[in-house]
């Protein structure tokens, strides 16, 4: 994790933080590559890890066992939509969900705040990707404290430990979904102040990504060290072996990919899905069938 630190292997280890006591966002550098020069180089890597998720995703779904919860958190333009087109590619449709979570509606703001994600959550055998998370609450909303007016939330209840309490809600929610086979990775695409400007500029200056460009995200560019000072303490206060935070350099969009693809691979081998068995009186009913239809040729 430190700069420095140099290491072509197990990218998903090298940036895994299960505990965060003592984490140091500045200890991340978003220009790392693990001593990878170029996107061609990493190529053939990321080829064999879209493959690998391919295989593994397919034995999720059949397994019927597990389910794969994935939050992608990062500042404006940190890549998470390319992230989640990119690396998610080529893995079967009926197999994936992603949701990108927006503002919060009225009825959810008439709701605790982790009601909202309830309903996003991933079936068993399937991959759900969430654009954003449950984690704004203790970041655009502790960057923006004047917001938890528009919770209603009883006056007593907002204290100043506000986000210490709501990321010890969190940690405990997670607790509860890791106990019920669902296994969350988080992923923070960590990207520097100067990257995230040619981004911005790039989303105007370029046509067919105009689209991209919302004039708000600059107001929150004036908050840049607020979201810092808010990412790191998130990070602390959150990560933990049941649902590490795995904090990626993004400033290098192929980087960033390669490494959230290689974190997915870790993380459904450690499951080790597999086909459902099949018993031997159902391998003599599929033996007669097979030979029904070839007498059909």
């Amino acid at each position: 994790m430190p700069k420095g630190k140099k290491s072509k292997k197990d990218l998903a280890a090298r940036y895994r933080v299960d505990d965060g006591h003592g984490f140091r966002l500045a200890d991340v550098d978003p220009e790392d590559t693990a001593r990878l020069e170029s996107a061609d180089e990493a190529s053939p890597e990321m080829a064999k890890s879209l493959e690998t998720l391919r295989d593994l995703q397919q034995k999720l779904y059949a397994d019927d066992r597990w389910a794969l919860l994935i939050l992608l958190q990062g500042i404006d333009a940190a890549g998470k939509d390319g992230t989640i087109a990119h690396v998610m590619s080529g893995v079967d449709p009926q197999g994936c969900q992603v949701w990108s979570f927006k503002r919060p509606s009225e009825e959810d703001l008439d709701h605790d705040f982790l009601w909202r994600s309830a309903f996003r959550r991933p079936e068993r055998g399937r991959i759900g990707i969430w654009n954003r998370s449950y984690y704004e609450e203790v970041l655009v909303v502790r960057v923006h404290p004047e917001l938890l007016q528009h919770e209603h939330l009883p006056a007593r209840l907002v204290t100043k430990q506000i986000w210490k309490e709501r990321c010890e809600d969190i940690v405990a929610h997670e607790r509860y979904l890791a106990r019920n086979g669902v296994v969350v990775v988080k992923l923070l695409l960590h990207v520097s102040k100067e990257e995230q400007l040619r981004r911005l500029l790039a989303r105007i200056e370029e046509r067919d990504k105009n689209w991209k460009f919302e004039t708000g995200d600059i107001a929150e560019r004036a908050h840049w060290h607020d979201y810092q000072d808010a990412f790191e303490d998130m990070v602390r206060r959150t990560a933990t072996p049941h649902a590490p935070w795995y904090v990626v350099p993004a400033d290098h969009k192929w980087f960033a990919r390669l490494v959230v693809s290689q974190v997915l691979v870790a993380t459904l081998r450690e499951l080790d899905p597999q086909y459902p068995e099949v018993d031997a009186p159902r391998r003599r009913q599929l033996a007669r069938i097979r030979t029904a239809l070839e007498r059909q040729k």
